[in-house]
């Protein structure tokens, strides 16, 4: 899950706005009354969402949106005469007076969001290159030659090697083709 950064310049108010989160099932990671706080706390994680008011001790939401990096998430919970001219991007607007399920459901919306960017990162980090595949296809036609085995096979055979021994299927077919052509 995704980090919850709660920051408020009262604190009653972001005490409030943290339970009604953990009451729904969310960690929290972070209260705090200051924007440089809230942007201490973001430096030091990849993403998350900051859950604030219009305007904290030290700077309004606009400040430390422009200061908080990309891969976080802004909900503002303030009156929508705030936002007239409206919101930034990277900023979900929520209206006071608060209903307790539309700041849940926003906040699982936006944390289902991160969660999906994360996901297809990780499927663009997983692609192989050029050479990778080569590789790969070259230990599935030497398999396939030397024992026998159809392309579905030696694919198959290259995947649960390569679960079983924790390595990637390129490290793998690399072991292969050096076992084999010795």
């Amino acid at each position: 899950m995704s980090n919850i950064i709660v920051a408020f310049s009262k604190r009653e108010n972001a005490a409030n706005i943290r339970n009604i989160l953990v009451r729904a099932g969310m960690d929290v990671s972070a209260v705090c009354l200051t924007g440089a706080k809230a942007l201490q706390y973001a430096d030091t994680w990849n993403e998350g969402i900051v859950v604030c008011g219009s305007s904290l001790q030290d700077m309004r939401y606009t400040q430390m949106r422009e200061l908080l990096p990309v891969s976080f998430e802004m909900l503002l919970i303030a009156s929508p005469d705030k936002w007239l001219d409206g919101l930034p991007e990277g900023v979900v607007g929520l209206p006071v007076p608060l209903k307790i399920y539309d700041l849940v459901n926003t906040v699982e919306m936006m944390q289902q969001t991160i969660e999906r960017r994360r996901r297809k990162r990780s499927g663009r980090e997983r692609g192989r290159s050029d050479r990778e595949r080569e590789v790969i296809e070259q230990a599935k036609a030497l398999l396939m030659d030397r024992n026998g085995m159809s392309e579905n096979e030696a694919h198959r055979y290259l995947q649960k090697s390569s679960m079983g021994s924790g390595t990637n299927m390129y490290e793998t077919a690399q072991m292969v083709l050096t076992i084999m052509n010795e």
